[in-house]
């Protein structure tokens, strides 16, 4: 199967998501027109990252977001879209899985295991930690999520590529640190780990950046594509708002997988893995 994929980055208004929707709803058409079938947009995009006790008043069901994108705009194609979360009385920092067809309907919502409490971050203070892996089928592959923190995990791309996913869709918002040059020493790291898991699993990765400052940190985009080589198909500019399209072909997963056999190896040793972790002599 091969399809287009989209990662777009823009700077969302903070706490405003009625405007951050229509913004969304513009990158939708603009995809639409560039043969986009699915797109893919940055963690938190519908509110912007740093809110801390103002999540409440931004969090919303996964099926309000999906009346209000249905609401503001008609392509027929998947979306993935960041965004938190209110469910069962707790707020989640989450991603919905979207499928604008002729039905619409939500595949899939996956809310984010490691919440980072260090540094500029203070996560867990204001949303719950996610306790599920990321894995599902689509009409155009089977997918994983991972949201920012999870990627620099390796034991969560790992479990994904064991439970078969193909896609490995990244939603992030890391606000730049590290400066050496012209280079943001984050963003390097995340080329890195993008690519180290894309080679190493034999999946595409898909990576979308927020941008924009919130509260004097600077979120610099870079969204990029990398394909089941380790090769980066695509990479988005730094600062500015940009959709970056690159093709998906998901027959070059089996030649990769045939080249480096990691993940089968990983696979065939799981139950050897398991018992191992569980400590069982």
């Amino acid at each position: 199967m091969t399809f287009t994929v989209g990662t777009a980055q823009f700077t969302p208004r903070k706490a405003q998501v009625p405007a951050n929707l229509d913004r969304i709803a513009e990158f939708m058409e603009q995809g639409a027109q560039e043969g986009v079938d699915l797109m893919v947009f940055p963690e938190t995009i519908t509110s912007g990252y740093f809110l801390e006790g103002g999540v409440l008043d931004s969090a919303h069901s996964s099926d309000e977001l999906l009346r209000q994108i249905v609401r503001r705009s008609s392509p027929r194609m998947d979306v993935l879209i960041g965004f938190y979360e209110r469910f069962e009385d707790n707020l989640y920092n989450s991603a919905a899985y979207i499928e604008l067809g002729s039905e619409p309907r939500v595949v899939h919502v996956y809310r984010k295991f490691f919440l980072p409490t260090y540094g500029v971050f203070d996560e867990e203070r204001f949303v719950a930690r996610g306790h599920e892996l990321g894995v599902f089928n689509t009409r155009l592959g089977r997918m994983g999520v991972l949201i920012c923190e999870d990627v620099w995990h390796s034991i969560l791309p790992s479990l994904c590529a064991v439970r078969g996913a193909q896609v490995m869709l990244v939603p992030s918002a890391s606000p730049a640190r590290g400066f050496q040059g012209e280079s943001v020493g984050n963003l390097e790291r995340y080329g890195r780990m993008l690519r180290s898991v894309s080679d190493e699993h034999g999946v595409y990765c898909v990576n979308a950046q927020l941008c924009g400052f919130e509260g004097g940190k600077g979120f610099v985009g870079g969204s990029s594509v990398v394909d089941p080589f380790g090769q980066v198909l695509v990479q988005a500019p730094l600062l500015e708002d940009y959709l970056a399209v690159a093709p998906v072909d998901l027959d070059q997963i089996a030649i990769a997988r045939s080249q480096i056999p990691l993940t089968s190896d990983l696979q065939s040793a799981w139950a050897d893995i398991q018992r191992i972790v569980a400590g069982d002599e």
